[in-house]
């Protein structure tokens, strides 16, 4: 039992940040219905590597091998197909947005207007439905922006350009922070809408965009500020104005050491056999410290070399100081303390289970008195037909066998 044990979503979401939306949702316990297209499904199916009974291969060997992406990000959902395009297919969504209370959808703007699955049609059904678009630009820009990519968003938002070393060229960040992004700030937006649909019973648009999601991140940081003060906001794998701190090349890998405040500096001296560091006025304090952030992460830098990984988060541990060692991803999904919480899980195959060896994203929340997680793993295409259609909708079996025969499920 989630904490949202008892909402109903529609999922008509694909790719990347819709299902992510939907994901967390399902996490949290709702029942989410993932509608996907009957001719072969959500794009992301199509993604690579697979897994099957065979274990994981990047060309699908078997018909049940699935996409390993798709078996991440459709977890806990039930699948069913409905072709959008066909002319019956309003009359099946008015009937499933007359059971639901959210509706998500990630087509670019206007096209779920154009198919009238939109907000207005999901409204006039549905007056308390909350109903979530997460598009590149806005669900007003109807596509005049192009398409949004991930990548797109990163260049766009200054994201690209936000790391890497002064005067070099622009980096892409090594997650789809765009495609994560806006999914976040869906989720949270949805739930809000949620309370005050319950609170006034009426229900209303949440529109996120993508770019929009990520830049309002971007802007955290003072960048404008930055360079009125002609301090760099390019360090590479330093940051400056929290110096020291970044990412130190050992003897046998790489350290991130954060020595930002100066409760934290004012040990790492005597840890580095250096204690005349406290009374040098370039490093005595912060903010002299960030204007000569260059020196103090060559004296780290300098010392950190010879010595081990180990040998480094040992002495820097000892002296209180936050230190870690630089992991692969591959290291860190398994790391003990978030498989114990959950916050990442098996991959499991509908047929076959946990074939792979594989971790997934998990839920990243721990409840007092509820439970988060997911039931099921991701679901064959129109697996759920039978059940949605039959059970929730109360559609005869033979109007359901009429309906697949017709391609409209």
């Amino acid at each position: 039992m989630g904490p949202l044990t008892g909402v109903r979503v529609i999922d008509l979401t694909r790719a990347l940040s819709g299902p992510y939306a939907t994901l967390l949702l399902a996490g949290l316990g709702a029942e989410v219905i993932k509608v996907e297209d009957p001719a072969g499904g959500d794009v992301a199916r199509g993604n690579v590597p697979y897994l099957g009974k065979d274990g994981i291969c990047a060309i699908p060997r078997r018909a049940d091998d699935v996409s390993v992406p798709f078996l991440d990000r459709c977890r806990g959902k039930h699948g069913i197909t409905l072709n959008l395009k066909h002319p019956a297919a309003i009359a099946v969504f008015d009937d499933l947005v007359g059971q639901a209370e959210i509706v998500v959808e990630n087509f670019s703007a206007g096209t779920a207007d154009r198919l009238g699955v939109g907000y207005s049609r999901a409204r006039s059904v549905n007056p308390r439905i909350v109903y979530t678009s997460i598009s590149g630009f806005g669900a007003g820009d109807d596509g005049q922006d192009g398409k949004a990519y991930d990548l797109i968003t990163q260049a766009l938002s200054g994201l690209a350009m936000a790391s890497g070393d002064a005067g070099g060229g622009p980096v892409r960040f090594g997650l789809p922070m765009g495609d994560l992004a806006a999914p976040l700030f869906a989720v949270m937006g949805t739930l809000a809408a949620l309370v005050r649909a319950r609170e006034t019973g009426a229900g209303q648009h949440v529109d996120v965009s993508m770019l929009g999601a990520l830049t309002s991140m971007v802007a955290v940081e003072p960048w404008q500020a930055y360079d009125a003060v002609g301090m760099p906001s390019r360090t590479g794998n330093y940051l400056n104005r929290l110096a020291p701190f970044g990412i130190f090349q050992a003897a046998d890998g790489q350290v991130a050491i954060c020595a930002a405040n100066d409760k934290f500096f004012a040990r790492l001296p005597a840890a580095l056999g250096q204690p005349e560091l406290l009374t040098d006025a370039r490093y005595a304090r912060r903010a002299q410290r960030a204007s000569n952030a260059d020196g103090i992460h060559a004296i780290v830098a300098r010392w950190a070399r010879n010595r081990t990984v180990a040998e480094i988060t040992r002495q820097l541990a000892e002296a209180d100081v936050p230190v870690a060692p630089v992991r692969t991803p591959q290291q860190a999904v398994t790391d003990p303390r978030v498989t114990a919480r959950s916050e990442t899980v098996p991959l499991e195959h509908p047929d076959y289970g946990p074939v792979g060896g594989l971790a997934g994203s998990g839920t990243p929340w721990t409840f007092s008195d509820t439970t988060a997680g997911f039931s099921r793993p991701a679901p064959r295409l129109g697996q759920d037909n039978a059940d949605v259609y039959e059970r929730l909708l109360g559609y005869a079996p033979e109007k359901v066998a009429a309906m697949a025969a017709d391609g409209l499920i």
